[in-house]
């Protein structure tokens, strides 16, 4: 939906949550979130052993319906003090913390939903979402501290989030040299920006994977076209 987007000739890779982030902090004004949330339909799913647990905000009865979750940026270790900080309560929901959720909050991109991109809304509202520069620099940051079944599906967000943006990388890079890496320590910046030699430079495992990913969605995308996008891509934004 985006000005710089391109349409593309098969369906990305997509999920059945919507991934929000937040501040530490954050003033509700007002319903805060939870208060809100409950009054258009959503229910708390809570999970894990967390205080205070994981929750997944779903609408609907179906098991594999939409559900929205919070994120919020995680800086330092997982505990401090005995206490847990794997989760926060922010404005009256609970987010789950996690690294590198402070470049999705920088220098966000504004999109306006009117009904008229087949996005069906009941009255014109602008969201933001992060820009793709960001939204790719957090990906490869956490790479390696994910699970494997898991790294698979983010390498086709990776080739997917390219793909569209492909005819305006020069903007991308802009965005990542402007409002991405100054945020970053040198030695996270130089891990993203090496990131196409680490991951991309020949066929993986993972790749492989990521490709039977893609394909489950309708189209042919073989391990090695795959890589080559990424690999391109990446060394065109991240430098």
């Amino acid at each position: 939906m985006h000005p710089l987007s391109q349409r593309l000739g098969f369906s990305p890779l997509t999920t059945f949550d919507t991934d929000i982030a937040v501040p530490k902090k954050l003033l509700a004004v007002g319903q805060d979130f939870g208060e809100r949330l409950k009054a258009s339909g959503f229910k708390e799913e809570v999970l894990g052993h967390f205080h205070p647990p994981v929750t997944h905000y779903s609408l609907g009865e179906n098991a594999r319906g939409f559900y929205a979750e919070f994120l919020t940026p995680l800086t330092g270790g997982v505990e401090n003090r005995g206490k847990s900080t794997a989760t926060i309560s922010v404005a009256g929901v609970i987010s789950q913390r996690l690294r590198y959720i402070e470049l999705l909050l920088n220098a966000p991109w504004r999109i306006r939903l009117d009904g008229t991109s087949g996005f069906p809304v009941k009255r014109p509202t602008t969201v933001q979402v992060p820009n793709p520069a960001s939204y790719l620099a957090q990906k490869l940051l956490i790479h390696d501290r994910q699970e494997s079944k898991d790294r698979a599906k983010h390498v086709v967000y990776i080739h997917d989030t390219i793909q569209t943006f492909g005819r305006s990388l020069d903007r991308l890079q802009h965005e990542w040299t402007d409002n991405v890496k100054p945020m970053l320590p040198k030695k996270a910046a130089a891990k993203v920006a090496n990131s196409g030699e680490v991951l991309f430079a020949a066929v993986t495992d993972t790749i492989r994977n990521a490709s039977i990913e893609a394909c489950a969605t309708g189209r042919n995308v073989s391990p090695d076209e795959l890589r080559a996008v990424c690999y391109a891509g990446l060394k065109r934004i991240f430098i």
